[in-house]
């Protein structure tokens, strides 16, 4: 048996140095917290094990609201970025989301140097084999030789760690992603605690050299020119370095992968666990998709140190000898050599039902879980919950309320609420269409919507601070403005140059707007908001814009509140509440809804049952 020994007493343990970790350690140490972070590797911390990106559809939303609560990530994406795109122009507003193609080591390494200079954290390399409890709650983690860092809470956010395997083909090994070690001790801990664990499953392609690749066949995408970063704590421009490209598969690569499926991990039963339904492989895609004649693919540079460039959207675990012939069918690929093959990754995960909103264990006080453990995907969903967690756990230690987002106020909110409510039976990716509030929380507002919040937990800096109340000042300021009357005549005459109908009476500047011209020509034609900052006159005119349906979604926002101010006792025994059916009774049973509201959209309970609940109250 090996000896014990005392790493020292902290307010909370970080166990992971991902994505989720790191944001989870920084909201602890930065708001004063004696934290210690424990990483299998250091050279894996904030490691970019898929694509290196960060930021996408809905994705880019979560990474602005992190930086609005006084998170990590968008800053870093910012310092690490090759290139930044806004997708998604043609559409409107709600689902415009910016997206970063990041320097995958330039990533790791600053993320590192930030977390090495943080007040109050302490970053250790060590597996955690058992997280120890007295009387219900967490007292400290135990690593595998033996150390034991005491403390008041506990962070889990071990990624694809648990007891991670990786599969292409027929070879099985026991590894985390990258040839990283996997945490093989912890599972039957968190077992033995009462957690509910199943296996979920990801994938990641393979990574070609650069000299090898025909870029000339391909079409080149380039960033954004004078694009706003995503963090207002950015204040140089982001410089588009390098440029992405986009091909495509064929007939040729489909039948290869029709002709192997009896080799596929995926197809001979070799997996049987979950994977992602919104970024399958190429062998899912390519059964599931049978009508599609081809298949995108993006090549992106994994950084500017290297020539490693990474297949988006063609993952695989197919053997590496149908591997190289799949990807020399590609255009532009033909002459490829792969510098790491693809494989899939099953690990770990629990069961979120079993955790509160706060993200807190209901079993066991201060113990708390993030990111992939939780069954989610994606760097974007792992670091904004890695923020809620650690600035709960904060919170509670601190003596204050906890910090709860609801679905109308962020898309964090949409993204736990679904976790802890609903819970998912497949990795959990996030999406506009998941929100139904999306209008009134853009990526363009996260800083009006939670700096604030951000700021009275104690994690948003004064500086922060600062540029958020700037920025909130100018946007109203702007507002004001663009409600200023223009003369019908020159009312008429602008509208009409652009091609518009006609007036016959005045005009607020906003009107001109609402009636199709931009703000860009109402700006250059009667010289308004000249001192107003680029990105909120953006948002004014968004505003603008959409004021009508903004309006009209507030109303229903303010009916949906009225189910979640009426709170359920945490203790109550949904079993002993005659009218209920009996599935109500044993989901509600399961997972304690806080409110009326959260009972609403548990998967099971329907408005009878609801009915029955509001009677019960009263």
């Amino acid at each position: 048996m090996i000896p014990t020994f005392s790493e020292g007493q902290f307010d909370v343990v970080v166990v992971g140095a991902g994505h989720a970790g790191c944001e989870a350690a920084l909201a602890c140490a930065r708001t004063g917290l004696k934290t210690a972070m424990l990483t299998l590797n250091l050279d894996s911390i904030a490691f970019m094990a898929c694509n290196p990106s960060v930021g996408g559809t809905a994705k880019g939303h979560l990474v602005r609201e992190i930086d609005a609560l006084g998170g990590e990530m968008g800053i870093n994406a910012d310092k690490t970025a090759l290139q930044m795109r806004m997708l998604n122009v043609g559409k409107g507003a709600a689902v415009q989301s910016l997206r970063c193609q990041s320097d995958k080591n330039a990533y790791h390494t600053e993320m590192k140097r930030t977390l090495e200079h943080t007040e109050n954290l302490r970053i250790v390399q060590g597996e955690a084999a058992e997280i120890l409890t007295e009387e219900g709650k967490v007292c400290g983690v135990k690593t595998t030789y033996g150390g034991i860092f005491y403390c008041k809470a506990a962070i889990l956010a071990t990624g694809v760690y648990l007891n991670a395997e990786t599969i292409t083909g027929d070879v099985v090994k026991k590894s985390g992603p990258n040839g990283f070690a996997p945490a093989t001790e912890l599972t039957k801990n968190l077992i033995d605690l009462g957690y509910s664990v199943r296996r979920f499953k990801t994938g990641t392609p393979a990574r070609l050299d650069g000299r090898t690749v025909d870029f000339g066949k391909c079409e080149v995408q380039y960033g954004d020119d004078d694009i706003a970063p995503f963090s207002y704590m950015t204040e140089v421009s982001v410089k588009n370095s390098l440029p992405c490209y986009l091909t495509y598969t064929n007939e040729a690569t489909h039948k290869i992968i029709l002709d192997n499926l009896d080799r596929s991990p995926l197809y001979n039963g070799t997996i049987l666990s979950t994977g992602p339904r919104y970024c399958p492989s190429i062998e899912t895609k390519v059964v599931r998709f049978s009508d599609k004649e081809r298949h995108q693919l993006f090549l992106e540079p994994e950084g500017a140190d290297t020539l490693e460039i990474y297949v988006q959207g063609m993952s695989s675990s197919l053997p590496h000898d149908i591997q190289i012939d799949m990807y020399r069918t590609v255009a532009g690929l033909e002459h490829c050599d792969i510098m790491r093959y693809a494989y899939a990754i099953e690990y770990d995960c629990i069961d979120t039902l079993d955790v509160y909103p706060t993200l807190e264990f209901k079993k066991i006080e201060g113990l708390y879980t993030a990111g992939q453990i939780n069954g989610t995907s994606g760097y974007e969903e792992a670091a904004a919950q890695g923020l809620m967690a650690g600035l709960n756990a904060s919170l509670k230690i601190r003596g204050k309320e906890p910090l709860i987002l609801g679905r109308d106020e962020a898309y964090i909110g949409v993204l736990i609420d679904d976790l802890v409510t609903k819970g998912t039976d497949e990795p959990y990716r996030m999406m506009t269409s998941r929100a139904e509030h999306r209008l009134e929380i853009r990526q363009d507002n996260a800083d009006f919507r939670l700096t604030q919040k951000g700021y009275d937990c104690g994690l948003v800096t004064e500086e922060r601070y600062k540029k958020f109340l700037e920025r909130r000042a100018c946007y109203e300021s702007a507002l004001n403005e663009l409600n200023g009357r223009v003369p019908a005549k020159e009312a008429d005459k602008f509208l009409r140059s652009l091609g518009l109908d006609g007036t016959e009476k005045p005009l607020k500047y906003a009107d001109l707007i609402r009636r199709g011209a931009t703000l860009k020509q109402v700006k250059s034609a009667f010289l308004v908001l000249e001192n107003c900052g680029k990105s909120a006159a953006q948002s004014a005119e968004i505003y603008i814009k959409y004021e009508g349906y903004l309006k009209k979604g507030l109303e229903q926002i303010a009916r949906a509140r009225k189910l979640e101010e009426k709170k359920l006792p945490p203790d109550l025994d949904y079993m002993q509440i005659e009218g209920l059916r009996l599935e109500a009774r044993e989901k509600l049973n399961k997972i304690r809804p806080a409110s009326l509201g959260q009972a609403s959209r548990i998967s099971g309970v329907n408005p009878a049952d609801i009915a029955v609940l509001i009677l019960y109250i009263k």
